[in-house]
């Protein structure tokens, strides 16, 4: 379903997306009154610590957790002290919860275990935003990340960080016609950050593979490897599509599984081989309760341009 989706949004000329252009003018209508009525008429909760929004506009995956990462590690190298906070999405989570080494992925969500395995950040994950903010309030921090928080207008915000990936789509119609959430003009105070993007000319980011890890005896492998020359490749990430041409970058045979964003695994979802098995650190998170041990995970990093450390150092 969602390839047909991004086939009509992205591949079929224009004129086919005509009949929905009444459903998208519904849909406007309705975002911008819910946008008024929670910024305007409903109180908004303000923190008194710094809040930094970071989110996207499009539906699909951009960058926003490799770009959270990245951005709670470079403060807290700063010696500033980070909270994060997550929806928990595709979880139980109801109260606000603070992840710690024994939280599992249905419990708080595969985001926020990688939030917090990756940072030094205090990470807490719930289905209310106010609710988690309130809970950080009083834990002596310096900024407060919220993880795709940008529709979340019950939230007042130092910061707002909006990701797209650089050239990713002529299609710029708000939804159903296109994959657009919201128009630009509902943050006029954000900072627009691309990623996959190696220019200058603007804030941005791009992420590489820097090493392939087995998480049961912490060997490091480099991403051309011969051992990993024919493998598969196991992924419930929005958008695999990058990672797929890089790792053929380095090996032609491999055998790719995905499934949809935050899919809960089961062990019938696992190939039933002896080649190594590469997955991402978000679903090692759900993988490694499977013990499976010929299963490698994918380490990237995240190379920022100038422009967007820049903004970064400015902040107060």
């Amino acid at each position: 379903m969602r390839y047909l989706v991004f086939f009509i949004w992205h591949r079929l000329p224009k004129i086919f997306l005509i009949p929905l252009l009444p459903l998208s003018l519904i849909y406007f209508i309705t975002i911008l009154i819910r946008k008024y009525f929670l910024t305007y008429i409903l109180s908004r909760y303000t923190s008194p610590i710094n809040l930094i929004i970071v989110g996207n506009l499009n539906i699909g995956g951009s960058g926003k957790t490799p770009f959270t990462l990245w951005l709670a590690n470079y403060l807290y190298a700063k010696e500033k002290k980070i909270g994060i906070i997550s929806s928990g999405y595709k979880s139980n989570v109801t109260i606000p919860k603070q992840i710690n080494s024994t939280s599992k992925a249905n419990e708080v969500g595969d985001e926020a275990l990688l939030l917090h395995s990756k940072t030094e950040a205090v990470v807490v994950s719930s289905d209310n935003r106010v609710n988690s903010t309130k809970f950080l309030d009083d834990k002596n921090l310096d900024y407060i990340i919220h993880d795709d928080g940008l529709q979340h207008y019950q939230l007042n915000r130092n910061y707002e960080f909006i990701i797209t990936k650089y050239k990713s789509s002529s299609n710029k119609l708000l939804l159903p016609c296109g994959p657009l959430r919201e128009p630009k003009f509902f943050h006029p105070n954000a900072t627009f950050v691309f990623s996959n993007y190696h220019g200058e000319m603007y804030p941005g980011f791009y992420t590489k593979l820097s090493q392939i890890r087995s998480p049961y005896d912490s060997q490091v492998y480099l991403p051309n490897d011969s051992r990993f020359s024919k493998s598969y490749l196991l992924t419930a990430i929005a958008d695999d599509t990058n990672l797929k041409e890089e790792l053929r970058g380095y090996h032609a045979d491999i055998i790719c599984s995905s499934f949809i964003d935050h899919h809960q695994f089961i062990l019938s979802d696992i190939p039933d081989t002896a080649e190594p098995i590469l997955v991402t650190e978000k679903d090692f998170t759900k993988l490694k309760e499977f013990k499976v041990k010929n299963i490698y995970i994918l380490e990237q990093s995240l190379v920022p341009n100038d422009k967007l450390t820049k903004i970064i150092e400015n902040f107060r």
